[in-house]
């Protein structure tokens, strides 16, 4: 499957789901990673994820982890004392398990010759547009090169004000910002139950979410004590952002091995289904939520080239109007004035002036530095 396509994750079969999905996010939380009472990564478990990773990856299907755990790990071998931390020590902490956890991660996929890659995040990279940017094309970039993106928020520099809070939300927004059609939280509860089975035995588990409805929300509890920071509340603003961004959302109890083979052999689990396509999702939101700052004027061959799906190149582009950043949104405009489109400009004003009317070969000479080859990427691009 192309990368311009995606399979329709919620119409389908409950089976075939996981089947079918291009690109997949899983989040794994620190209660599932970390073995309470030693401190240490569960090994056995987190082996028998890395052969669900190698076997989805071998039928086609990228895989992006978002991963708890650094506290975790960290506050044992600091010898943090029980109980919740105040910030600097879990700053502390997580400087300390972030190399631990990425070393886990390193080994147990190096086992199957994949390739592990540390990516640290805070809010403002995928809040602020060019770093927004940034965030994505590294991903797309390790993903393209075969490699498992390991995620993890970058508690180390983050604070109390500034955080996402929990992995849940965390891991919505990886999977809006790596356009993944499927984004699994594994945790150690079946799903969304229609009451709390701890406390009410008739609870039944809700096989599928097709819109967050104030039922659906009053359903969700409270986090519960241990070493995770989420709850249901936290999965439900997961959800809404992963909904919201076209990508199809599942609660799944992870404790089992290989949790993602649990799931496609029929295992317990609650898929929030998705209306739209990542890329319509983001077309929309380029489309409707951002003011243009500037206007790039394309000549006739780029604006036929425009309205057959192709990216906009420095060739085709005759001026530029406007002082515009990397990341903001700029107008397609034709010679006639006439608006073709508007999308994310890759280049800033000034560089663009520079490099319009040349061959994207020409960029790194015309620069000093190897950009993208495109002013506009058609994935960045909304045409009339």
């Amino acid at each position: 499957m192309s990368k311009g396509q995606r399979a329709d994750v919620g119409l389908m079969p409950v089976s075939n789901r996981l089947a079918s999905v291009r690109r997949l996010v899983i989040k794994i939380g620190s209660a599932l990673l970390v073995d309470e009472q030693t401190g240490h990564v569960r090994r056995q478990w987190l082996e028998s994820v890395a052969e669900d990773i190698a076997r989805v990856r071998a039928r086609g299907t990228e895989v992006v982890v978002v991963s708890s755990g650094s506290v975790a790990l960290g506050r044992r071998r600091l010898k943090l004392p029980a109980g919740v931390l105040r910030l600097e020590e879990k700053q502390a902490a997580a400087a300390v398990g972030q190399v631990g956890l990425a070393h886990a991660y390193q080994e147990v996929l190096g086992k199957h010759d994949i390739t592990a890659a540390q990516v640290l995040l805070t809010p403002g990279d995928t809040e602020n547009r060019r770093r927004y940017l940034n965030a994505r094309n590294t991903l797309d970039t390790l993903l393209k090169l075969g490699a498992v993106p390991v995620i993890n928020e970058n508690d180390t520099v983050a604070t109390q004000e500034l955080r996402y809070g929990d992995n849940d939300r965390l891991g919505a927004r990886v999977a809006m910002c790596a356009g993944a059609d499927a984004l699994i939280l594994f945790s150690d509860i079946d799903g969304l139950y229609t009451a709390d089975p701890k406390v009410d035995p008739s609870a039944r588990l809700i096989a599928e979410v097709p819109e967050l409805t104030p039922q659906i929300r009053a359903m969700a509890g409270e986090a519960q004590p241990g070493v995770g920071t989420g709850g249901m509340v936290t999965k439900l603003m997961a959800a809404q952002i992963a909904m919201g961004a076209g990508c199809a959302m599942a609660i799944a109890p992870g404790k089992h091995l290989n949790p993602l083979l649990h799931m496609e052999q029929g295992g317990p689990c609650t898929w929030f289904l998705a209306e739209t396509t990542p890329q319509s999702a983001r077309k929309q939101w380029i489309l409707g939520s951002m003011s243009p700052a500037g206007t790039l004027i394309v000549d006739d061959g780029a604006a036929r080239a425009l309205r057959s799906g192709r990216s906009l190149l420095p060739a085709g582009v005759v001026a530029v109007e406007g002082s515009f950043q990397r990341g903001d949104t700029v107008l397609v405009r034709d010679r006639s004035g006439a608006l073709l489109g508007k999308g994310l400009a890759a280049y800033g004003a000034d560089a663009a002036r520079t490099i319009i009317g040349h061959q994207s070969a020409e960029i790194e000479t015309l620069l000093g530095y190897r950009g993208r080859e495109e002013l506009i990427h058609r994935d960045d691009l909304v045409i009339d």
